[in-house]
């Protein structure tokens, strides 16, 4: 029985994630120290220059790594394997080209709770199931805006359609975090700005915990109530350190896009975050990092 917080999503204490490098001949450190708290009900942007470790912390929260060093606790309790109640959505769309959007929808819950033999050993049952299951899809994909592309394939479906049905496929299992990695990434500019809303919407209304990675800073400013900037351009007394740490953690104020781009704040967040963490030629040292959200945990010594 673990004594953390239960009303944290997600909390990190120091975790370290490292990989064995052939060319260096030994082991590199991606992820440095991470200390991190997200409250549910948070939406949570992470944004850092490529290579910083942002995808590894989302996999780290999934369960598809462990942690090297340090503690990482999901709703108080150790993380485990991949299970339902962390979705994920990637930028490349995860449906089944030969199941229309509605069975895509619902492949999910139905394998949840539908034996496999059901079908056929016991098909009355199976049909008053698999009904139910089609209403609940209809219900997610009229969340979404598409319930009269239900009995369509996804091929029949723009970039940014099936995308919505990825998320929707993500949210009808309810899960308890939402894991997003780089999502709108292959979608044009107008599809993105669309779907950027609309996860706002989808946030105000279902008060999920997200963790959503992406490279564009003003996507992060806009869409999260929250974004952290990780960075490995970092130094200490000693000279440059290698791995990445959290530089920067704020609050974002709720704006649409129009009052966001005018307000001056906004212009002197987007300095913050690029300076924290995306200029290697200004390293930070720790104890210059901007650690502005009241959770922020401040970085070790």
């Amino acid at each position: 029985m673990t004594n953390s917080d239960t009303s944290l999503a997600v909390e990190a204490d120091g975790i370290v994630q490292r990989y064995y490098d052939t060319k260096l001949g030994r082991d590199k450190v991606v992820l440095d120290k991470i200390d991190f708290k997200l409250r549910t009900g948070e939406f949570c942007a992470v944004v850092g220059p490529s290579g910083c470790g942002k995808s590894t912390f989302l996999r780290l929260i999934l369960g598809s790594e462990s942690v090297k060093d340090g503690k990482l606790s999901l709703f108080g309790e150790p993380p485990s394997d991949p299970d339902r109640h962390r979705g994920i959505v990637y930028q490349k769309y995860s449906l089944f080209p030969h199941l229309r959007v509605i069975e895509n929808v619902i492949l999910g819950p139905e394998l949840d709770e539908v034996n496999f033999l059901m079908k056929w050993v016991w098909y009355p049952g199976f049909r008053k199931k698999h009904q139910r299951f089609i209403k609940m899809g209809e219900e997610y994909l009229e969340r979404v805006g598409l319930k009269e592309h239900a009995w369509k394939y996804p091929y029949q479906l723009s970039g940014g359609q099936q995308q919505r049905v990825a998320i929707a496929q993500a949210l009808i299992m309810k899960p308890r975090i939402l894991l997003m990695d780089e999502p709108f990434g292959a979608l044009d500019p107008g599809t993105r700005e669309s779907l950027q809303d609309w996860m706002i919407e989808i946030h105000k209304d279902t008060k999920s915990t997200i963790f959503f990675v992406t490279h564009d800073i003003e996507e992060a400013l806009l869409v999260a109530t929250r974004v952290i900037v990780l960075s490995q351009f970092r130094v200490s007394d000693s000279g440059p350190t290698e791995g990445s740490r959290i530089v920067a953690d704020m609050r974002t104020p709720p704006q649409d896009r129009d009052a966001l781009r005018a307000d001056s704040a906004y212009s002197k967040m987007m300095a913050d975050v690029l300076a924290a963490g995306f200029d290697p030629t200004k390293p930070r040292h720790s104890r210059d990092f901007l650690m502005t959200h009241p959770d922020a945990i401040p970085p070790r010594p």
